[in-house]
């Protein structure tokens, strides 16, 4: 037997060590401090309404608790303030552009995956400096991180049901472009 490897041991590896990927945990998932300030505003966003659809909570009081919360410092809070009230004030014409691609009735659907649907349909409405796949990727983000074992699939499937009716002309150059399937 060679000093390389003993019984018992494994032979040591040949490959050099992986290199740390910046921003990224050994899953791929982003690291919680590489995060943009409009990613906080997204999760602090859904913190609220999640308050909203499941206590009824004022956004007034919603807010001034949300602001109070750890870490509300490094999130845009333009984009909270916009993602917060501009939900909240438009749930019900949301609510009608979401239920049509539901499979059940919005009453069964899980308040996190709800109130992501609104942020999803709240950025394809009212940030077109954000491109609609990134709506998309952020909203499943946020069901991944927040939702159910297979919330980001649902969600995923909805926004992408309203992107081509919200976004139309975005969808159609990147569809023209090769870059949407």
């Amino acid at each position: 037997m060679s000093e390389a490897s003993t019984p018992g041991q494994p032979m040591p590896s040949k490959r050099p060590p992986r290199q740390p990927r910046t921003g990224l945990t050994a899953t791929g998932a982003r690291k919680a401090g590489s995060k943009s300030g409009r990613s906080r505003a997204r999760e602090f966003a859904l913190q609220a309404l999640y308050q909203h659809l499941v206590g009824g909570n004022d956004a007034t009081a919603i807010d001034l608790f949300t602001r109070d919360l750890s870490g509300f410092h490094k999130a845009d809070a333009a984009h909270y303030d916009a993602l917060l009230h501009g939900c909240i004030e438009t749930a019900q014409h949301m609510d009608a552009l979401i239920a049509p691609l539901l499979d059940r009735k919005m009453a069964e659907i899980s308040p996190i995956e709800h109130a992501v649907m609104w942020i999803g349909v709240y950025e394809f409405q009212h940030c077109p400096d954000v491109p609609w796949r990134v709506v998309i990727n952020e909203c499943i983000e946020l069901a991944k991180e927040f939702g159910g074992t297979d919330g980001h699939k649902y969600v995923n499937g909805i926004l992408n049901g309203l992107a081509p009716q919200l976004r139309a002309a975005e969808v159609a150059a990147d569809k023209a472009a090769g870059k949407a399937g």
